[in-house]
């Protein structure tokens, strides 16, 4: 329980089902906001006459998801530490806390659905809410763990949650909900990395072009994202876009906008949930995008390496972000990106 109104909402759904529910709380990092969150999931569990846990899991977050955070900047990718912070904390530590408590099921407020087929095996789904749909920050799952894990608030809207909320009278039900990365509330991952780790900062490079003439200074590769055109303070005839990456360097490759289109994708660290019926799927390259029709070109199981191509090329194909694949609404499987294919 986070102390927002979806997982208070999940629990007061359980409640509802017969479940003997447990509230636990992560203690992830040390800040001011996440103190006041503690406070609110503790409140919540009050008001519904439910047991509450606080695990303090600050050095395991740091060394599994603060730490791998700030070395994929240092290696020019473009990190996404709420899949890992799901994959490696809250369906790995957390679950293993919950065994340990006697608990049967973890559940969290994420808005995406389970189905279990005729063979018992769950199918991981988008959540009915298009717009809260979460299913791409948890498409690194596997099977064993979504046999261990229940959503509720997957069936709903938000609106609906919120009117839940409402009428158990929760002191969270109007509460605004955070959108942005947990330890960097300011959204300044560079002034992060310089304040707690120094060691990895980036100090001035050069922005180039792609012929590799010099076009000007920037403050530290570990500032910039494949795509991004605010915030360069280069002046040109033409519109340029950060186009790569080269932390060996630190230069950052400035190009028109469409060099930025690219063909296909290669992932890494690739698993499936199940096997696919059909080389033709739907892949997300960052959360809340629409999927994009793809065909998957060749997997190798031993490698966890997969190949795919775009029946029309995509933007911006961003090295460290996650790489989910759809088949309709079902999650094919989930892995990392490791370079564009152009």
């Amino acid at each position: 329980m986070s102390g927002g109104v979806d997982s208070s909402v999940a629990a007061v759904l359980l409640k509802e089902k017969g479940f003997d529910v447990i509230g636990v709380n992560l203690k992830l990092w040390d800040s001011g906001r996440l103190g006041d969150e503690e406070a609110d999931a503790r409140g919540v569990c009050k008001s519904i006459n439910t047991p509450f846990h606080v695990f303090d899991l600050r050095e395991d977050f740091k060394k599994k998801v603060v730490e791998p955070f700030v070395n994929e900047y240092g290696r020019g990718r473009t990190p996404n530490p709420c899949v890992v912070c799901n994959r490696q904390i809250k369906f790995g530590l957390l679950l293993e806390e919950a065994k340990r408590l006697g608990a049967d099921y973890l559940a969290t407020g994420h808005y995406v659905r389970i189905m279990v087929d005729n063979h018992g095996d769950p199918h991981l789904l988008k959540g009915r809410d298009d717009e809260k749909d979460q299913s791409y920050v948890l498409g690194h799952l596997t099977g064993d763990v979504l046999k261990k894990v229940i959503f509720p608030v997957g069936e709903y809207t938000k609106s609906e949650i919120r009117g839940i909320a409402e009428r158990h009278h929760l002191p969270v039900s109007q509460k605004r909900e955070s959108m942005d990365i947990c330890f960097i509330p300011d959204h300044d991952h560079a002034g992060f990395i310089a304040r707690h780790f120094p060691q990895k900062k980036f100090g001035e490079g050069f922005f180039v072009d792609q012929d590799n003439r010099v076009l000007g200074k920037h403050q530290g590769v570990d500032r910039y994202t494949i795509g991004q055109r605010k915030k360069l303070g280069i002046s040109s005839v033409q519109r340029l876009y950060v186009a790569a990456l080269r932390p060996e360097t630190n230069e950052v490759v400035l190009a028109a906008e469409e060099c930025l289109y690219d063909k296909g994708v290669i992932g890494e660290d690739f698993h499936f949930l199940y096997a696919p019926k059909t080389s033709e799927c739907g892949v997300k390259l960052r959360y809340q995008k629409n999927e994009i029709p793809a065909m998957i070109s060749g997997y190798d199981e031993k490698k966890a390496e997969i190949t795919l191509f775009f029946r029309e090329k995509a933007r911006a194909v961003t090295p460290g972000q996650a790489l989910v694949l759809y088949d309709g609404d079902e999650v094919i499987g989930g892995g990392w990106i490791r370079q564009a294919v152009k």
